[in-house]
């Protein structure tokens, strides 16, 4: 696998969320990964109303620019809509993981959707072999931890984290996600240290 040190973060929706909300979300990422890490955070078209129609689109061209081995992140229903975008048309580059974060789902027990209803063999239609987290707050009421269940039974490969006493937003602490893609991919070596050489003078 390549050592792509690249994190795309789709941000939820909601007016202002990109600027007043998530953005605190991206900054405990930046920090909490350290260097070795570019975390991408585009913003997102119509962010007050996101819709499978505007960020589909917008999802799949910031997949299409990713080098192989890239992580990527969702949060709410950027969540929701990245793995839709992900289960409908696969990535054309080898993703090193997905990770939803307070994702609400879209279909049965969870919430209503004109557009579309993620399907029950979800787990199926994503890329294979990229392994899935999942974190959601147990007190989460926006995207009750119920619907963490519901993922974790449409996606059987994923690895589900309960984060006790955190609410939609996570309490703006992402060092257990940070620990996840460090674990799963570790930070790339600085610039300086690629392919040097030491040179012995006798």
């Amino acid at each position: 696998m390549t050592s792509s040190g690249q994190v795309l973060f789709i941000q939820g929706g909601g007016a202002g969320t990109h600027d007043e909300w998530d953005d605190k979300l991206v900054a405990s990422l930046r920090r909490e990964l350290g260097d070795g890490y570019e975390v991408r955070y585009p913003r997102m078209p119509v962010e007050d109303d996101p819709s499978d129609r505007t960020w589909v689109p917008a999802i799949e061209r910031e997949l299409a620019a990713l080098d192989d081995g890239a992580l990527v992140v969702g949060h709410s229903v950027g969540g929701t809509l990245l793995v839709h975008a992900l289960a409908q048309h696969p990535a054309g580059v080898r993703l090193g993981a997905i990770v939803l974060l307070a994702a609400p789902f879209v279909g049965a027990g969870g919430w209503p959707a004109d557009e579309f209803d993620l399907p029950d063999d979800l787990g199926e239609r994503l890329p294979a072999g990229v392994p899935v987290h999942l974190f959601h707050g147990t007190d989460d009421d926006t995207a009750p931890p119920a619907h963490a269940d519901l993922y974790a039974r449409a996606i059987p490969q994923a690895l589900l984290h309960q984060l006790p006493g955190r609410d939609h937003q996570l309490g703006n602490d992402l060092r257990d996600v940070a620990n996840e893609i460090k674990a799963l991919r570790p930070p790339a070596p600085p610039p300086a240290a690629r392919g040097s050489t030491t040179i012995r003078r006798e």
